[in-house]
């Protein structure tokens, strides 16, 4: 069993950040089962061990049926990383004007870059405290979630290796079967099956 790291520990000290004007209230809170589909997503990025080096991993889940709808990975934590995982999951999920994005305060999310992406596609930006996991606790599950079950569960010889199995995990087994009790005791798939309001139009290929 690989020994469990700490998730995103350091953040890089370069990333041009939003200035102060820009910085993000905080209109989830602590109301993580708020809203409906597409309503408010969640965003955090950890890292998996090989042998190559880290492999960062950042993701986005739809706080509602908690089902990952954007993620990336790659070598480096800077800021491109979320956001291409919010891209992924603006393609797969196209959110209404004012879909809530929360996040900690870590450099990736206060980027100009990030920023200009959420601006672009009406999305609300939402932060939690600094240095307090119960600020995204939706995403401080998942994140356990998926280390214990996935990423800490062996030692990967390369990057590429690491990543297709967290690919599968993700789309096989977390997203279509791993059951929640939050849910009901259902995937996030079929809780959204079971539950998603009629009119409202799903995603393309999610």
């Amino acid at each position: 069993m690989a020994r469990r790291s700490r998730a995103c520990a350091k953040r890089p000290s370069g990333e041009k950040r939003a200035s102060k004007r820009e910085s993000a209230l905080d209109p989830v809170g602590r109301r993580f089962e708020a809203g409906g589909p597409n309503a408010a997503r969640s965003a955090d990025i950890t890292y998996v061990k090989t042998r190559q080096g880290w492999l960062y991993l950042a993701l986005v889940m739809g706080i509602w049926s908690r089902r990952i709808v954007g993620w990336s990975m790659g070598p480096s934590i800077a800021a491109e990383l979320a956001d291409e995982a919010l891209k992924i999951a603006l393609a797969r999920r196209n959110p209404p004007e004012g879909c809530a994005h929360h996040s900690d305060c870590g450099s990736q999310y206060v980027s100009l870059l990030l920023s200009k992406t959420m601006r672009e596609n009406g999305i609300r930006p939402s932060m939690g405290s600094i240095s307090s996991p119960r600020d995204n606790a939706a995403m401080e599950s998942l994140m356990g979630i998926v280390k214990s079950e996935c990423a800490h569960a062996r030692t990967y010889a390369t990057r590429e290796e690491a990543a297709l199995d967290l690919f599968e995990y993700i789309e096989v087994i977390y997203n279509r079967a791993r059951i929640h009790s939050a849910l009901g005791y259902l995937s996030p798939a079929e809780f959204e099956e079971a539950n998603w309001p009629k009119g409202n139009s799903r995603s393309k290929a999610a």
